[in-house]
């Protein structure tokens, strides 16, 4: 495999000596935990390794990193960072096992600098953009390909009549140029139910006389309280501003329609090289692919969600990290980074036929679900569900103790589980606290003495979110 990019090839070539080289495309929340345990690990250090991140963008923090939205429709805006974006997640559930956030930070912060703590940055190239071929066999830069660029810039606009009209006349935009709640007519339509869609819809209230927001739940047709109309997942666009739903409901004067639709995944440094066919794949088994395919909803088939298992490449080569969603992402990117510097420096610890039944074994979970076709199983397959990630987490350290590699054992832990189920409550509650002004007071040397002390505070909200009178429980 050959890297190419903006630079000369002989500058590509650092560290010639080493047995490894390694380069991560992307230096946001996946890159940067993959650096970072890279850069610990004893390869590293005794010089057997060599690693370095490429950015396309000026600075590090991939999708927290702010951004302008763009004036065409269509285009991708660098993040889909709006004003008020703040974790959906309280952040002891969030953050890196290696980076705690400091005493007193608010329960759903912004970002932090990871990078500059750990003192990455001389570890990362940025301004620079990625093609990716296939060698001759002739000469080559990396040993290793770490693919963290993220899955939140290409928007996912859906195929529904009428809706592209409504985008080349500005009627429609996507939620990634969104930024603040803007007017933008007296009723607006906002399509999708999650974190984004949600907070759009509740923001656009402040500011338009009707907010109709459309979700695919069964049964969401009702009308809430104040402003906000819940109705279920559009069906038409009509000219004249009409919108029908899927249960025969319609909405009239719609003036405006914001798309919180999610994203495709992209990795157009890999189209070139024909690396990855852009296709679903075909019902499986009996037999996995014999290619690698991206869905724009899943990249498969991937060994530990990770490795590309039916490649014209080694298994351990190449590495694709946080492709799962719904789950604590970074601590689980740091469990992945654990177990690809385990593959990198044993390949053999990657079993096919071991691999490929996990694949198809969770293939038929999906089915019984109510999957029926591969495109189904494809938007379903990095979906993953409470017990997923952390069996997932658990086993990924687990496979990365192997060859006495210094791996802590790390395994979820209980509040974590209990609190992550919370997560809605506790962030509406904290909400709650911001607004009254009580959330300092709460935060008060709340981190001083460890993470029990973060542990203690997010229960404690808990326990205010089921108070009714909303007493204050200091």
């Amino acid at each position: 495999m050959e890297i190419l990019s903006s630079v000369p090839l002989h500058l590509l070539r650092h560290d010639s000596h080493c047995e490894k080289r390694i380069c991560i495309i992307g230096a946001g929340a996946g890159g940067l935990a993959a650096l970072k345990v890279i850069s610990e690990s004893t390869y590293f250090k005794s010089g057997k390794w060599s690693v370095i991140a490429y950015e396309t963008r000026k600075k590090v923090g991939g999708i927290w990193l702010p951004a302008p939205p763009v004036v065409d429709a269509y285009d991708a805006p660098m993040t889909p960072l709006y004003d008020s974006l703040t974790t959906n997640l309280p952040h002891p559930v969030m953050a890196y096992t290696s980076y705690p956030f400091p005493p007193e930070t608010p329960l759903f912060p912004s970002a932090h600098s990871y990078a500059a703590y750990f003192d990455l940055m001389s570890l990362i190239k940025f301004d620079t953009a990625w093609t990716v071929t296939l060698s001759d066999g002739g000469r080559f830069a990396y040993d290793h390909l770490i693919v963290a660029n993220g899955h939140y810039h290409l928007p996912r606009i859906p195929e529904v009549p009428g809706l592209a009209d409504w985008m080349k006349h500005g009627r429609a935009s996507h939620s990634a140029r969104y930024r603040k709640p803007d007017f933008l007519g007296d009723k607006i339509l906002v399509v999708g139910n999650g974190p984004s869609g949600q907070d759009i819809a509740a923001e656009m209230c402040t500011v338009s006389s009707v907010v109709v927001h459309a979700v695919t739940v069964p049964g969401a047709a009702t009308n809430d309280a104040g402003n906000l109309i819940r109705r279920g997942r559009p069906i038409e666009f009509k000219a004249s501003g009409r919108v029908v739903f899927d249960d025969g409901m319609t909405e009239d004067n719609i003036d405006h329609c914001i798309l919180a639709t999610g994203f495709h995944m992209h990795f157009p440094f890999l189209e070139g090289a024909s690396m990855i066919n852009n296709n679903v794949p075909s019902d499986f088994p009996p037999l996995l692919p014999g290619e690698l395919f991206n869905s724009t909803y899943h990249v498969f088939p991937l060994a530990k969600h990770l490795f590309p298992l039916r490649a014209q490449y080694p298994i351990s080569s190449i590495a694709f990290m946080g492709l799962i969603i719904r789950v604590a992402p970074f601590p689980l990117m740091e469990a992945q980074a654990h177990a690809i510097v385990r593959a990198f420096s044993d390949p053999s610890s990657l079993d096919p036929i071991a691999e490929a039944v996990d694949i198809i074994t969770r293939a038929d979970k999906i089915r019984r679900t109510g999957a029926s076709t591969p495109l189904d199983i494809a938007k379903a397959w990095f979906r993953f569900d409470r017990e997923d990630q952390w069996n997932y987490r658990d086993a990924l350290y687990q496979f990365a103790q192997g060859m006495g590699s210094g791996t802590p054992l790390i395994k979820v832990t209980e509040w974590e589980k209990e609190l992550y189920d919370l997560k809605v409550e506790l962030r509406s509650r904290w909400e709650d606290l911001e607004k009254s002004g009580d959330s300092s007071e709460w935060l008060r040397d709340v981190g001083k003495n460890g993470v029990q002390d973060w542990v203690g505070l997010m229960y404690r909200v808990a326990d205010y979110a089921r108070t009714p009178s909303r007493k204050n429980l200091l």
